[in-house]
């Protein structure tokens, strides 16, 4: 028994001398909260800068041919799960009624746990319930997944504005 007591006092001594480590680390380094943002904004500055000189690149490479959405499921669906789905396809059906009709915008509602779904779910890399964008573009998939609209499921307007804007932008409008 001395030897496990031994064997715990070893380690928390360990564990004692882990924090003084970093702070040694960090006073070495000069590194305090204030020069870690600056380097934050600066790095934000260098992106912001890039997507700008982005910009200059015609808006046609970056406009779909065809967007697909597509909302993945489970066979027991809760009221936000289903409302995700509905204000998707409502939003497209009110809001992209042309393109929805000439095949520019798909909608798409996977049952995720059927077994004939597997491919589209491993596509997509769904895991639960999720809702899915896929930015065709020049025949290549830019596929994201939209964590946002599970932020807006309370609130239809908000919903359908933020929706929209979202395919507007990917359309080029």
């Amino acid at each position: 028994m001395k030897k496990n007591k031994k064997i715990s006092n070893g380690v928390s001594k360990k564990l004692y001398l882990f924090p003084l480590l970093i702070i040694g680390l960090i006073l070495l380094t000069g590194c305090t909260p204030k020069n870690t943002n600056q380097q934050t904004d600066n790095n934000q500055t260098t992106i912001n800068n890039s997507v700008n000189d982005s910009n200059q690149i015609s808006k046609a490479e970056f406009t779909a041919d065809k967007i697909e959405v597509v909302h993945f499921h489970g066979t027991q669906q809760c009221w936000s799960c289903i409302t995700v789905g509905e204000y998707a396809l409502k939003t497209i059906k009110e809001k992209f009624s042309k393109e929805y009709k000439n095949g520019t915008i798909v909608f798409k509602d996977i049952n995720g746990e059927l077994s004939e779904n597997r491919d589209i779910v491993m596509k997509y890399q769904a895991r639960g319930s999720s809702l899915f964008v896929n930015a065709i573009i020049n025949g290549k998939d830019n596929i994201k997944e939209d964590v946002t609209v599970w932020r807006l499921v309370n609130n239809e307007n908000q919903f359908i504005n933020y929706f929209e804007n979202k395919l507007n932008k990917l359309l080029g409008k």
